[in-house]
């Protein structure tokens, strides 16, 4: 009988773990430019991503669907770390002595960019929210995840993906409101349709 594809990545396939990158690298690609705004980091993300699912594949459960979801687990955790080594880096550059201007042409490129501000406004919006919330509301409203797949993608019940989506909306539309969200909420009646809506709000 033929080895599923899960268990042949399991077993070490290389090439069977090349066809998954292929087909799954320019969502994760897709995923860190949302997050870090961020296009060359973004490929960085893509490239430490799939290195530590490589180094992971024995714990690859060996049944389920799409392996998406596992590969977006992985990229949320990458992207939890380089986001502190850039805090620590930050840090330390802020401790040195000012130096002398030199204007960067890559910036200057990077804001020709139709998408840029859009992006920027939007990554600045979900920076105010609390990295459980901004994970899930990532996944769902912006990868298209449904509850159970971003349940496995963060390793949460469902339940809970629920409650952190409804939170995020609802922060979201303090911010972008102009005011301060009052506290925790509790969860909120709707759908991916509402959380379409607040994205499209800080868009």
């Amino acid at each position: 009988m033929e080895l599923s594809q899960r268990a042949r990545i399991r077993a070490g396939d290389r090439a069977c773990f090349g066809a998954v990158f292929d087909e799954h690298a320019p969502a994760v690609y897709r995923y860190a430019v949302r997050v870090t705004a961020d296009r060359a980091g973004a490929e960085d993300v893509v490239s430490l991503t799939f290195l530590e699912a490589w180094r992971l594949r024995a714990r690859l459960r060996p049944d389920g669907g799409s392996l998406l979801p596992w590969l977006y687990g992985i990229a949320t955790n990458v992207l939890r770390n380089t986001a502190r080594s850039a805090r620590r880096h930050q840090a330390a550059l802020s401790r040195m002595p000012a130096a002398d201007r030199v204007p960067d042409f890559a910036d200057d490129l990077v804001g020709r960019l139709a998408d840029a501000d859009a992006l920027a406004a939007a990554r600045a919006a979900l920076s105010r929210l609390r990295p459980a919330e901004r994970d899930v509301f990532t996944l769902c409203v912006w990868e298209g995840l449904d509850y159970a797949a971003a349940a496995e993608a963060l390793g949460v019940p469902v339940g809970t993906v629920r409650s952190r989506l409804s939170r995020a909306r609802t922060r979201l539309r303090a911010y972008t409101n102009g005011r301060e969200p009052a506290g925790r909420t509790g969860q909120v009646q709707g759908g991916r349709a509402d959380a379409a809506r607040s994205t499209r709000e800080i868009g």
